[in-house]
């Protein structure tokens, strides 16, 4: 009986006749539903966003990845379908998990909507079906939470059904690297469920590579995000020691970058913003705790990126200090509000904090980012200053924050009194630069 179910399966995914379910169709379930479907399969994304449902029946896009063209065309071939609806679990050959996994207001890991479809899954399974975890989370939960729910039927893993984590590696707006060309991490419950998860996801992406088990696939993901963000706290450190130093952090990134071994560059930033690098880590700090251990890097790291936007706070009232103009009531520009260039994402965004940590101390704030027309957010009511010289010359100081492609670098660097980049992105406008008023520049 064990060797039928999995055989028919195989044969299911092989054949492109297995039913795919995407549960969360945000910035990863979207796109792995639209690659599924393009690839032939019949996939169901569920979620319980009704506006998300409307959006994608009508081919309206939400996500800066994924075209309303790209959407349309998935839905017009009847190879995708969205709903709300649960039920639907029953006639699905996979089931693939996709949904957030934030911190709580104590900065612990919530798995409250893992939970939740879970329990929705277990009410609805059959026999014979496969169910992949992609929410990033901490090492155990597919084993210590997944499992035990999904065996509370009455079925077996390993023989009624098959459990495996696979952890997202979505990087919004990056061009080069998709979903469909960067290598897939599979890890299962039993080998039974490693081998027919990447039998599933061999069939829409280029490269798989099966780990020993689901906790060392879970453990994979928090390692490269635990990377980023120490790498990241460094870089924003020294950037702090440079500017003390007088001297230029992005000067020194790209003489060190020219080393060909040793050394990989990365850049400062207002603080770190997304899904994976804020959060992420403090997932692998929590369970670490849970086995009485301490990630001391890990909580330093997140300690000096958390500390940026207040830093970047400091550096504006020195800067306007120095014109002997006081932070309270200055007229400041925000260039760029979201977490990262060229995506419309405001998640963990530091602008958002640097923002309200500004109209505290009194500040008159206002904000340019072509991906977002108004903000209302976390107390922040505002919308879309136009970036016309009007405008900048009007300002005090414009703080870039996000440095979005297509922005007229040109006319900020010209018409503003004050700048402060965090980007370094005003680097590429040398000869602009040097027709300035020494000192209009900060890093």
């Amino acid at each position: 009986m064990k060797n039928n179910k999995i055989k028919n399966l195989k044969q299911k995914i092989k054949n492109k006749k297995a039913n795919i379910g995407i549960v969360g169709l945000g910035y990863v379930g979207l796109p792995l539903a639209l690659i599924f479907a393009k690839n032939g399969f019949n996939v169901t994304g569920i979620d319980i966003d009704e506006g998300r449902i409307r959006r994608i029946k009508k081919g309206t896009s939400y996500i800066t990845d994924i075209t309303g063209a790209e959407l349309k065309r998935a839905v017009k071939s009847k190879k995708f379908k969205a709903t709300k609806d649960t039920v639907c679990i029953k006639q699905l050959d996979a089931i693939i998990i996709c949904v957030p996994t934030p911190l709580d207001r104590n900065r612990r890991p919530d798995i409250s909507y893992i939970r939740d479809v879970a329990e929705k899954v277990k009410e609805n399974m059959t026999a014979g079906q496969i169910i992949i975890l992609e929410s990033t989370t901490y090492p155990g939960t597919t084993r210590e939470v997944l499992l035990p729910i999904f065996e509370s039927t009455g079925l077996k893993e390993g023989e009624d059904f098959y459990l495996a984590f696979s952890p997202e590696r979505i990087d919004p707006g990056n061009k080069i690297y998709t979903t469909e060309n960067t290598p897939k991490i599979i890890g299962g419950i039993s080998g039974a469920s490693t081998e027919l998860a990447q039998l599933l996801y061999e069939q829409v992406i280029k490269k798989v590579v099966p780990v020993s088990s689901a906790g060392a696939a879970e453990m994979v993901k928090l390692l490269e995000n635990t990377f980023r963000i120490v790498n990241i706290a460094l870089v924003n450190e020294i950037a702090m020691l440079s500017n003390k130093l007088n001297l230029d952090i992005w000067e020194i990134i790209d003489a060190a970058g020219t080393k060909p071994y040793g050394y990989m560059p990365f850049y400062p930033g207002p603080g770190c913003g997304g899904h994976c690098i804020p959060v992420d880590p403090l997932y692998l700090s929590w369970k670490a705790k849970q086995h009485g251990f301490k990630t001391k890097f890990i909580n330093l790291a997140a300690y000096v990126n958390e500390s940026m936007p207040k830093y970047i706070v400091h550096r504006l009232e020195d800067i306007l200090s120095g014109q002997k103009k006081p932070l309270k009531n200055s007229k400041l520009l925000i260039i760029g509000i979201a977490y990262k260039k060229d995506v419309r994402d405001l998640r963990e965004s530091p602008a958002l904090k640097i923002i309200k940590v500004l109209k505290k101390h009194g500040a008159q704030v206002s904000y340019h980012d072509p991906f977002f027309q108004y903000l209302k957010v976390k107390g922040i009511d505002l919308v879309c200053a136009p970036l016309t010289k009007k405008v900048l010359t009007s300002r005090d100081c414009v703080v870039i924050l996000t440095d979005h492609s297509g922005l007229d670098y040109g006319s900020i660097i010209e018409n503003s009194k004050l700048i402060l980049d965090t980007r370094g992105v005003l680097r590429r406008f040398k000869g602009k630069k040097s027709k300035m008023s020494k000192g209009k520049i900060f890093n």
